[in-house]
């Protein structure tokens, strides 16, 4: 019995459509990845200019070395770590157990039996790359050496072998990391959206270095940032892709440009912030204002009647992806009377009222399921 419990999907894992986006900081500057999607056998070594920050990547012969795009996953289990120090969970657990369909839909990939494969295969070089550092060791005279699993495992039900999903044991590096204070920066869901290694690497510089940079941003030499990037190749390779990255100049929430450098002939890379200004509001005539005052007073109303959710997710109805989750999962109840009866439990107790309305009803279904589901005609099917 005990054994089961342990290998219990945790089910109240949010959805990612409901967090904040969380990396990981130390790990956003640093080439601790293979930008490229060919198997690299090539490791990783490099140190700071100033000579105290070595960061030493091993990929593995068998399978190659951990990817930018493999790094989503950590993405994923960073955001979930942190969602759960956000809410104040206690004894926040260092293995995580997951459904691949909830991972593969929160880094925005395809959901087929391709995608599948593929993940399992991210998972063996998350596990197979090794890293040497001595970024946060005491003094610089201590190195840490780690993989980003420590393992990973297929949970299956030994009574119908079905999937009970996966099971992802996190380094204790990583794991500290996210938790320590000021561990994780928040980036924009467009992220999974970008194709290109470099591109991607490129966001989490400017991210990392956002914070403090003011409005004014900050430059960095392209030299230097070839350095930082372990990327494989010329020099003059990754500098033409960087004029091309400028060029186009859509990385989500920055602007690019070359600006040149006063002790160099190459050129700097000047990266700012956008800030978005709030625009002129235009006069709306009187019969316009009036409807939309009326439809206002609509919304209000509605509002004040429900004490399902803040501003940020949809009130009153379920979203298409929770309802696709729940008829993979739960098949076989009525949701929408479900719905009904989740809706009636939280208007008696305003303090009810959920912070992740879908997840929350996710986890009243599930509840439901576990009390009532010898109800069902082919549970002992």
């Amino acid at each position: 019995m005990t054994k089961d419990k342990d290998e219990q999907i945790d089910l109240f894992l949010p959805y990612m459509a409901d967090l904040s986006l969380r990396d990981q900081r130390e790990m956003m500057e640093r080439p601790f990845f293979s930008l490229a999607k060919s198997k690299r056998l090539k490791p990783i070594d490099y140190t700071s200019p100033d000579g105290k920050t070595y960061v030493h990547v091993s990929p593995n012969p068998d399978y190659g070395m951990a990817t930018i795009w493999d790094a989503d996953i950590l993405i994923y289990c960073a955001s979930v770590l942190n969602d759960m120090k956000s809410r104040g969970v206690n004894d926040i657990p260092r293995t995580l157990k997951i459904m691949p369909y909830d991972l593969l839909r929160s880094i925005n990939r395809p959901l087929s039996g391709r995608s599948y494969e593929l993940l399992g295969q991210a998972l063996d070089r998350l596990q197979s790359t090794t890293i040497k550092t001595n970024i946060r060791a005491e003094q610089n005279r201590r190195e840490a050496t780690f993989s980003w699993l420590d393992n990973w495992s297929q949970l299956i039900d030994e009574k119908n072998e079905r999937s009970k999903g996966m099971s992802l044991s996190l380094s204790s590096w990583f794991y500290e990391g996210v938790l320590m204070s000021g561990g994780v920066l928040m980036i924009d869901r467009r992220y999974f959206d970008i194709t290109g290694g470099r591109e991607r690497w490129l966001y989490k510089v400017a991210r990392k270095h956002a914070g403090g940079a003011g409005e004014g941003g900050f430059s960095l030499s392209l030299p230097t940032l070839f350095e930082k990037s372990g990327a494989e190749g010329l020099y003059r390779r990754f500098k033409f892709e960087i004029i091309q990255l400028v060029k186009r100049n859509d990385l989500p929430g920055f602007s690019l440009s070359l600006i040149p450098s006063a002790h160099s002939q190459e050129p700097l890379l000047h990266i700012t912030k956008i800030t978005l200004e709030k625009k002129p509001e235009r006069a709306v005539p009187a019969a316009k204002e009036a409807r939309c005052a009326v439809a206002s007073q609509t919304m209000s109303t509605n509002a004040a009647n429900t004490h399902l959710q803040g501003p940020s997710e949809p009130i009153n109805y379920l979203t298409d992806e929770t309802l696709t989750y729940l008829r993979q999962h739960y098949r076989g109840w009525d949701f929408q009377a479900l719905h009904h009866d989740f809706q009636t439990w939280i208007k008696q107790a305003p303090e009810r009222r959920p912070a992740r309305y879908q997840s929350a009803f996710i986890g009243f279904v599930k509840r439901h399921h576990e009390g009532h589901k010898h109800e069902l005609k082919t549970y002992n099917h």
